[in-house]
């Protein structure tokens, strides 16, 4: 299997204990991830051993994305091992304090994943990857928007 690996971030006009709060809120996640659902299906969703389902679908074609949360650092950061089918790596986020704007975060978004299917595999994320970036760059310039009203 070869890899891939998307790292993005994104500021936020909110405080780090804001953030943290809107980007564990899995039930509300879809309101900010481009065509995301997450439910927990395991556990509570917050903290090391809880599992979690992501839909994403564009068109009504979709990819379920098991996940099994592996770091739960509050109010910093999460990391989860994707355990699905099709989606398998590593993934999460850290919330950075911004260094110029205070009581405003930086949000750091990544994922390293394995692909299937080889060579087939790496010319499909390298025909993929600028949109799958689009799509998270959009996602994280709406979760800053999110984050200015949500409630802390």
């Amino acid at each position: 299997m070869t890899g891939g690996t998307v790292r993005l971030q994104e500021p936020v006009p909110a405080p780090i204990s804001t953030v943290w709060a809107a980007a564990t809120d899995w039930a509300r996640q879809g309101e900010w991830m481009l065509g995301t659902e997450v439910d927990v299906v395991e556990g509570d969703g917050r903290g090391v051993g809880s599992r979690l389902a992501a839909f994403s679908a564009i068109g009504g074609i979709g990819i379920l994305d098991r996940m099994e949360i592996t770091a739960w650092n509050p109010p910093r950061s999460v990391e989860v091992r994707h355990t699905g089918k099709v989606v398998r790596g590593v993934g999460g986020f850290r919330i950075l304090p911004d260094p110029v704007t205070e009581d405003h975060s930086i949000f750091l978004w990544y994922e390293s994943f394995s692909l299937p299917l080889g060579i087939l595999g790496e010319i499909g994320w390298v025909a993929a990857r600028p949109a799958v970036e689009w799509g998270l760059r959009k996602s994280l310039r709406d979760f800053a928007r999110f984050c200015r009203d949500y409630p802390d």
